[in-house]
């Protein structure tokens, strides 16, 4: 009996050195930051495998717009205030492709998803909806402002720029990407399939972008419209950025920059809570 007890321990003491330990479980604190930068890469590798559509054909799209509209207009428009219709027109042009490119990353990156069904992948994970608001966020400000710097850099050898503000270029740039950003998420999360995105690219972006000051001062149009332009917040965009580079604008900086932060604010909540409640994305 004490020998088949002793065998007994033995092989207890056997199989209890020789167990699997248990693997540890990755602790994440309150912002889950490996997940976040792990999105926020994936969103610009996603652009920049295909720079030549996503970087360079916008530079070059910018380009052709400035050379059509100064060879049409400059000698007919001479001077927009006191600046010259070449240095006016640039920084709208650059602005413009700005609005454009954040809009359609975060907007292609999240229909693609839900077409091609990965959007589970970004859903799995323990990455909160702040976390994923700021990768998806994070990727579309990257590709706008990378567009925009290459943009300008390509412009000024067409143009000598007076960069009378650096500071409200830089808060111009973010905050117009931002909201450009956040619109994007939206229109791809509210979409069902690419027409429905093309429609609100088509019918809301592109118009809101050309009727916004972006090839003239509003001062120039009639009362009425001068007045309609004041609703749109494409307008302040471009008019706050374009004030950055020569010192002149159709309104007041502050307004601007408020109406830029307001509507960014509340397009951040209102990303977040579509996120939060997986509107069209969990069901």
């Amino acid at each position: 009996m004490t020998e088949i007890a002793e065998n007994r321990d033995a092989v207890a003491k056997m199989g209890h050195t020789q167990a699997t330990p248990t693997p540890k479980v990755r602790e994440f604190g309150h912002v889950n930051w490996r997940g976040l930068w792990t999105l926020y890469h994936r969103e610009v590798k996603r652009f920049f495998k295909v720079f030549t559509q996503t970087l360079a054909a916008p530079v070059v799209t910018t380009l052709l717009f400035y050379t059509i509209f100064t060879v049409a207009l400059q000698n007919r428009v001479g001077t927009v205030g006191s600046a010259p219709f070449a240095v006016f027109l640039a920084p709208g042009l650059i602005m413009m492709t700005i609005l454009q490119n954040s809009f359609a990353n975060t907007s292609s990156s999240m229909m693609t998803s839900k077409i091609q069904g990965n959007i589970v992948d970004v859903l799995m994970p323990p990455i909160s909806p702040l976390e994923m608001l700021c990768g998806f966020l994070g990727g579309g400000l990257t590709r706008g402002l990378i567009v925009g710097v290459s943009a300008t850099v390509a412009m000024s050898f067409l143009v000598d720029f007076p960069f009378h503000n650096i500071a409200a270029i830089l808060f111009f740039a973010l905050t117009a990407s931002t909201m450009l950003a956040l619109l994007g998420m939206i229109g791809g999360i509210w979409a069902e399939k690419f027409d429905h995105m093309a429609a609100i690219t088509n019918f809301v972006i592109v118009p809101l972008s050309f009727l916004s000051g972006t090839f003239y001062s509003i001062q120039r149009l009639p009362e009425i419209w001068q007045t309609v332009a004041q609703f749109n917040p494409f307008f302040y965009a471009i008019d706050g950025f374009r004030y950055g580079f020569i010192g002149q604008g159709d309104a007041p900086f502050w307004l601007g920059a408020s109406v830029m932060v307001g509507v960014d604010v509340v397009l951040f909540l209102t990303v977040h809570r579509m996120l939060a409640s997986g509107y069209k994305l969990k069901s």
